[in-house]
């Protein structure tokens, strides 16, 4: 409620007693949807903005009394800036501007000067490094006699400083986070045999969404598929569509060629390297290398290529498949690395499937005053950094502690 007048000797009632108690922990709140003049009532209040576009609070003169003070929020995702309402008053602070979440109190020395003291503290890290890898593809799978290409990698995109994402592309921009917004983010799965993995991604408010791409499928003698694009292309058959797919710029590379029958098949492409050629009639491609990372405070290798199926499999390595020879299975993607599946084999028909991706999100250990709330996320600390690692979709929101 707001600030009220009593008379000497008046008798106040338990209604008004309550009130005035509730409002010493629970300030009255008042929601703005427009640009708001702040009026004498509003002492010892909450006045709360919630729009989503630029607004103002204009603090007026000869209105409020020294001492007088308010609380100032901003619900909404546009900008809040608090001015004076006119020449007869001035208004300080450090910041008079709003973001989302953000709110102080407004005080008055007297019916003509203001101070807004912001009550934001360090809004969280200005910046925190992602690693963000979609879901291998899968490898092709072979009813016949004919073999099949590996299934690409994931897409791969980082931020980590002095690191390279795929596609040989270097790091990214670090990440702006906001106090309050919660992130969401999409882990994506491995293709299971003859079908692309799933993008990855981290979404929010005021935040470019991030997302990799899926790696492709390896090319399928079953139903007659080609090989298909992705964050890596997947690796060409023997026969027909033996050209490898192709890479997504900045995630990943092509995969590799079959031949013809009979012939070895490609291997599916990698975040760090085209997949390999099946280079001869009995010998099938293998997976393109991955990229490491030591984001997590170790380097590890993700984002390798399936290899192609034939009498001599096609290698993996990075979290990629091998691929089927005559008598051995194909071998899936590793799990939260984004790897490709392996390719099948004429003598071992079905291929593998992709791995699932993840999604790694580090901020400064010195920004450990910032609280992360997360689901679906595993929180680790190195000497350095903390780090939330999701091995499944879930959320992060960093507060003030």
């Amino acid at each position: 409620m707001a600030i009220q007048s009593f008379s000497s000797g008046q008798t106040l009632t338990a209604a008004q007693m309550n009130s005035l108690q509730a409002n010493d922990y629970n300030q009255t709140v008042s929601a703005k949807t427009t640009s708001y003049t702040l009026v004498a009532g509003d002492v010892g209040t909450h006045v709360q903005m919630t729009a989503a576009t630029a607004t103002t609070f204009s603090v007026p003169a000869a209105t409020f009394a020294a001492g007088d003070s308010l609380f100032l929020s901003s619900q909404g995702a546009g900008a809040v800036t608090i001015q004076a309402a006119s020449t007869a008053i001035t208004v300080n602070g450090s910041s008079l501007t709003l973001a989302q979440y953000g709110g102080g109190t407004l005080r008055f020395q007297s019916a003509s000067a203001a101070t807004f003291f912001s009550g934001n503290g360090q809004v969280p890290p200005s910046t925190v490094e992602w690693l963000v890898i979609a879901g291998g593809g899968g490898g092709g799978t072979s009813p016949l006699t004919t073999s099949c290409g590996g299934g690409g990698a994931g897409g791969y995109r980082s931020s980590v400083s002095g690191e390279n994402s795929g596609g040989g592309s270097s790091a990214e921009s670090a990440m702006n986070v906001t106090q309050g917004v919660i992130y969401t983010v999409t882990v994506g799965g491995g293709g299971a045999t003859k079908n692309s993995g799933t993008a990855s991604s981290i979404a929010g408010t005021g935040l470019t969404t991030i997302t990799s791409t899926g790696g492709g499928r390896g090319g399928s003698t079953e139903d007659s598929l080609a090989p298909a694009t992705g964050g890596s292309g997947g690796g060409g058959r023997e026969v027909t569509d033996t050209t490898g797919a192709a890479g997504t710029s900045g995630e990943g590379f092509a995969g590799g060629n079959g031949g013809g029958s009979p012939a070895g098949t490609g291997g599916g492409g990698g975040a760090g390297g085209v997949g390999g050629n099946g280079t001869n009639s009995i010998t099938g491609g293998s997976g393109g290398s991955g990229v490491s990372s030591s984001i997590t405070g170790s380097s590890v290798a993700r984002g390798g290529g399936g290899g192609g199926g034939r009498t001599n499999a096609g290698s993996a390595s990075a979290g990629g498949g091998s691929g089927a020879s005559n008598t051995v299975a194909a071998s899936a993607g590793s799990a939260n690395t984004g790897g490709g599946g392996g390719g099948a084999s004429g003598g071992a028909g079905a291929g593998a499937s992709g791995g699932k991706g993840v999604v790694i999100i580090r901020q400064t250990k010195s920004d450990s005053k910032l609280i992360a709330l997360t689901t679906g996320a595993n929180t680790t600390v190195s000497a350095t950094h903390i780090i939330y690692t999701f091995n499944d979709s879930g959320t992060i929101q960093w507060l003030v502690a």
